[in-house]
């Protein structure tokens, strides 16, 4: 016990500080980290679907990310109005500086966050006039090896339990690489191993923007499709990622793809039958997934939230 008399001495002021923090000092509170969702492509379609959804049930901050610093603010005005967890930050997914960017602001500012939703992508239209190897080298450029970029800055940041939910498409299905055979079912094969690993997987792809600029696709066993291959490969990334997750320290991380429906967008050129609201609705069930759970890890959904096997099909009618 320290005395009055040892207080009123010269080391009195050191004795008197340690003699307080003993009565009065509680032990620190440990806060819960704030939880942070990060969308990508969110100011327009399904993408700004997606936002209103997690805004609506995520017990968070949202970043709304866009390559359009105006469009992408413009669009978190709207999402004010449905509360304040909406936020923006500046994320071009083609653009290694900007990524980096992103990253690097997150982890210092957050330090992980939990929830990544992967919309961002492009399509040309079907009357593009564009050679079809430059349109295969652009669109797989952005929608698989631009997802790619994102997912592997992003996903040392993600915490215990994350969920990640990427948008394919009907169009990502594996029965849609349907070129020539016997190649066909030798490309489908490789996708669908349960060992490819992300550098195979990146060979493939460069396979066809190659094949695809010396006009050779098809006997290759490619399809008729830029897009088509970009989501067949988005796809199958979903399925290595998952694997990774499942050895990663963290517990439960989760990563799943989807395709949205034939949804009314500037993509489908307001073609679709399903409202944004509609189109959203999987992806951002994906994104919300409870803890611990044992399905859909690492899946392929319809838009419906079914299950659908990527491999063999059937798959589900095409809306």
């Amino acid at each position: 016990m320290v005395t009055l008399s040892q207080l009123s001495k010269s080391s009195g002021r050191e004795h008197l500080c340690c003699f307080l923090t003993k009565i009065f000092k509680k032990p620190p509170v440990k806060m819960a980290a704030q939880r942070i969702a990060v969308v990508t492509g969110g100011n327009k379609g399904i993408g700004f679907g997606v936002m209103k959804e997690l805004c609506a049930k995520f017990d968070g901050i949202v970043y709304l990310t866009a390559r359009d610093e105006g469009r992408g603010r413009a669009a978190i005005e709207e999402l004010k109005k449905l509360g304040p967890s909406a936020r923006f930050h500046q994320l071009d997914i083609d653009n290694a500086e900007s990524i980096a960017t992103f990253a690097d602001y997150i982890k210092k500012t957050y330090g992980g966050f939990d929830v990544l939703v992967n919309n961002a992508a492009i399509a040309y239209k079907t009357a593009a006039t564009e050679p079809f190897g430059e349109q295969a080298e652009n669109t797989v450029r952005v929608n698989f090896f631009g997802t790619l970029a994102v997912c592997r800055s992003l996903f040392p940041l993600l915490r215990p339990h994350a969920r990640v939910s990427t948008v394919s498409s009907s169009a990502g299905h594996l029965l849609n690489i349907n070129g020539d055979e016997p190649a066909a079912s030798a490309l489908r094969q490789k996708f669908s191993s349960p060992s490819l690993t992300e550098e195979e997987l990146c060979d493939l792809m460069n396979q066809f923007v190659k094949k695809a600029n010396d006009g050779s696709w098809k006997a290759a066993g490619w399809p008729n499709g830029s897009y088509v291959v970009s989501k067949v490969g988005v796809s199958a990334l979903t399925r290595v990622q998952q694997r990774a997750f499942d050895a990663d320290s963290r517990p439960d991380i989760v990563v799943n793809n989807c395709h949205p429906g034939y949804v009314d967008t500037d993509m489908s050129s307001h073609k679709g039958p399903l409202t944004i609201e509609e189109g959203a609705a999987c992806v951002a069930y994906l994104a919300l997934l409870p803890p611990n759970i044992k399905e859909p890890r690492g899946a392929y959904l319809w838009y419906d939230k079914q299950i659908v096997d990527w491999v063999n099909g059937p798959v589900p009618s095409f809306v």
